[in-house]
C-alpha cells in the first residue's frame, strides 16, 4: 500500500508509516504510539489526523492538511497531562471530549500525550478507548507500557516508534537546509531524537553545554556547597534552548496575530490554547535538556565499565541514579532539590 503524501513527513520510522499508511483508510477505534519523545510520535498523530480529515487522503499541501499539521483544524483535539499522572478528573474531561461530534471532517482525532502515567485514572478512561463514538479516532502516546496501562494498551492498536538512527536525523537536517557540518554536530549528541536536533541548529552553546555536563565528576570535591553550585549551573544553562523555543513562539504569535488583523479579528483566535501549548513546550524542551545532560554524563561513568572492579562497580551504581533521575524529571519534581540529591550521591560513589 502506498502511504499518503501527508505520511512522507515522518522520518525514519518505515514501520510505523506502513502501519499509518492503512490506518488511514481503513481507521480502527483507538491506537496506542509507543515510543521516546522526539522520535515522531506527535507528529505522526498529527499526520494520520491529516490523512482522516483531508478531501484526497491526506494531500499534505491542502488548507485542511496545513492546518493539521500546525494544530490548529478544530477536529484534532490534543490532550496533554497536567500533572505527574493523569488525574480522574482530567480522565472525565477526555470523556467528554471523545463525545463530541466533529465540526468539519468524517472523524474527530483525539490525542492524549504521554498516557501511560494513568494510575487510578485507568478505569474512567478503559471504556471510551474500548468503544468511543464511531467517529472518533483516539490516538495514545506512551514512552513506555506500565503495569496499570497494560489494559489500556490491550484495547489499541499498537505502532512503535524507535529511536532514529544518527544518519536519519543528519539527513532530515540535510533536506531542510542544514549545513552537513552542522547537521552530523547536532545529529551526534540528539539522542536520535529529530526535534532536539532541529532546536540545537539555532542553539551555538550546546557543545559548551554537554562539556559542562562532561565535566562534572572532575569538579566534584566532597562537599554538599560545590554539589549545590553546580546544580545550580547546570539548571541556569538549561534555560538557553528554552529561549531559543521562546523567540521561535513569539515569532509564532507575531504572524497569527497579523492573520487575525488581515481577517479582520479583534484578537488570535485560540489565543489562550495557543499561549498553554507554548507554556507546555518550553517545560518539555527544559525538562529534555536536563535528561539530556543526564545522558551524557552517564555515558562519562558507561567509559569507566572496563576500569578496574570497584571502580566498575561504582560506575554500574551511578548509571543506575542517573536512570533514576531522568525518570523523576517526567514526575514534576524540584528540580535543584533532585539535582543536588544527584550530585552528591554521585560523589559519594566516586
Amino acid at each position: 500500500m502506498t502511504p499518503p503524501p501527508v505520511l512522507g513527513r515522518i522520518v525514519g520510522q518505515q514501520a510505523a508509516v506502513r502501519s499509518l499508511a492503512a490506518a488511514a483508510v481503513h481507521p480502527l477505534h483507538a491506537y496506542l504510539f509507543v515510543g521516546r519523545p522526539g522520535t515522531g510520535r506527535e507528529l505522526a498523530a498529527r499526520c494520520l489526523a491529516a490523512a482522516l480529515f483531508c478531501p484526497e487522503g491526506g494531500c499534505g499541501r491542502c488548507p485542511v492538511c496545513t492546518e493539521t499539521l500546525a494544530g490548529r483544524h478544530p477536529d484534532l483535539v490534543v490532550v496533554e497531562r497536567q500533572g505527574a499522572s493523569i488525574s480522574v478528573r482530567q480522565a472525565s474531561e477526555v470523556v467528554r471530549l471523545a463525545s463530541r461530534t466533529p465540526r468539519l471532517a468524517p472523524y474527530q482525532v483525539l490525542v492524549l500525550l504521554d498516557f501511560h502515567l494513568i494510575g487510578q485514572a485507568a478505569p474512567s478512561l478503559l471504556k471510551t478507548i474500548e468503544e468511543p463514538p464511531s467517529t472518533t479516532v483516539i490516538v495514545v502516546t506512551a514512552e513506555s507500557v506500565p503495569a496499570d496501562f497494560v489494559t489500556i494498551a490491550s484495547r489499541c492498536a499498537r505502532v512503535d516508534f524507535r529511536p532514529l538512527a544518527e544518519a536519519d536525523v543528519v539527513e532530515a537536517l540535510v533536506a531542510e537546509g542544514a549545513a552537513r557540518h552542522l547537521a552530523e554536530a547536532v545529529g551526534t549528541v540528539a539522542g536520535g531524537r529529530l526535534d532536539r536536533a532541529r532546536l540545537l541548529l539555532d542553539d551555538p552553546g550546546f557543545s559548551a553545554r554537554i562539556a559542562a555536563w562532561r565535566e562534572i565528576p572532575a569538579r566534584l570535591d566532597g562537599t554538599g556547597a560545590t554539589a549545590a553550585r553546580l546544580a545550580a549551573e547546570l539548571l541556569e544553562q538549561a534555560t538557553s534552548p528554552v529561549e531559543v523555543v521562546k523567540a521561535r513562539q513569539a515569532a509564532e504569535l507575531e504572524e497569527l496575530t497579523a492573520e487575525a488583523k488581515a481577517a479582520g479579528e479583534r484578537s488570535v483566535p485560540g489565543r489562550a490554547e495557543i499561549e498553554a501549548r507554548h507554556r507546555r513546550e518550553q517545560r518539555r524542551v527544559r525538562t529534555d535538556e536536563l535528561r539530556a545532560g543526564l545522558a551524557t554524563l552517564a555515558g562519562v561513568y558507561r567509559s569507566r565499565l572496563t576500569a578496574s572492579p570497584p571502580s566498575r562497580k561504582a560506575a554500574i551504581s551511578v548509571i543506575g541514579l542517573l536512570d533514576e533521575a531522568g525518570s523523576r524529571l517526567s514526575l514534576n519534581v524540584n528540580e535543584p532539590l533532585l539535582l543536588e540529591w544527584l550530585l552528591v550521591e554521585l560523589d559519594r560513589l566516586g
